[in-house]
């Protein structure tokens, strides 16, 4: 399941692309797809998800579904280990809700980032955070958590005061928002939970079945109640200031 649009954020051949905690790698492997000349870097600070990350890029190679030049590394968004103007394009998917300092976060990012270069960020809405914040304080207490909300024009501003451009504003995951809805009314830690268990199979029928119907009914629910908002940017070149 992708949050960034790769029609709207385009990975082209030749491309070095860093997906700045990139979890379990899902717009990792996209960008190997469509980058048969460039390189990936898929870069978390969970070990668990960089090893599944990486076994899954190594079994895309093994099926000629990569072309090999990618990386799996251990890093921190706040402290990126890369010289600046490293990259043409990157991709932070749900992460700056988990840190204290966004605005680090930001800096970091267009340090790294080539002058036109492009960069999509994607956080939870206002809407469905404040709703499952008041209905489960797990949802923020346990480690890992969400410890900062965003409205769409806090992450656009900070964006915009550090050299971004934002040429496009989506909201995606309609679905989504329904089942943390759930998991929150019933648990977080209640794994067992039938109802969201159930549910879960709903959201996977795109996956098992390439259903259209799920997915366009989605697009228009995400007019109402999305999960997440994607900010696509791109850095302002120096002599266009």
């Amino acid at each position: 399941m992708l949050t960034v649009n790769f029609s709207m954020f385009k990975v082209e051949d030749g491309d070095i692309f860093l997906d700045a905690g990139c979890g379990e790698g899902r717009h990792s492997f996209e960008a190997c797809r469509r980058n048969n000349r460039g390189i990936v870097c898929a870069m978390d600070l969970d070990d668990l998800s960089l090893r599944k990350t990486h076994y899954v890029l190594h079994y895309m190679d093994s099926q000629q579904q990569a072309n090999g030049n990618w990386n799996v590394l251990f890093g921190d968004a706040l402290n990126l280990p890369f010289k600046d103007a490293s990259f043409d394009k990157i991709i932070c998917s749900e992460v700056l809700e988990h840190v204290n300092d966004e605005e680090q976060g930001v800096r970091e990012f267009v340090r790294v980032l080539k002058p036109g270069g492009a960069l999509a960020v994607t956080v939870p809405t206002y809407l469905t955070e404040t709703v499952y914040w008041a209905l489960d304080e797990d949802y923020y207490h346990h480690p890992g958590g969400h410890v900062r909300i965003f409205t769409a024009q806090e992450l656009t501003a900070a964006l915009r005061r550090n050299n971004l451009a934002v040429y496009a504003i989506r909201y995606e995951h309609a679905f989504h928002s329904i089942y943390w809805l759930l998991r929150c009314i019933f648990g977080l830690k209640n794994e067992q939970a039938r109802i969201p268990a159930l549910y879960r199979k709903f959201l996977e029928l795109p996956i098992t079945t390439r259903s259209k119907f799920v997915p366009w009914m989605e697009r228009i629910l995400n007019f109402f109640f999305p999960k997440s908002i994607v900010v696509y940017t791109r850095k302002i070149q120096e002599d266009l200031r």
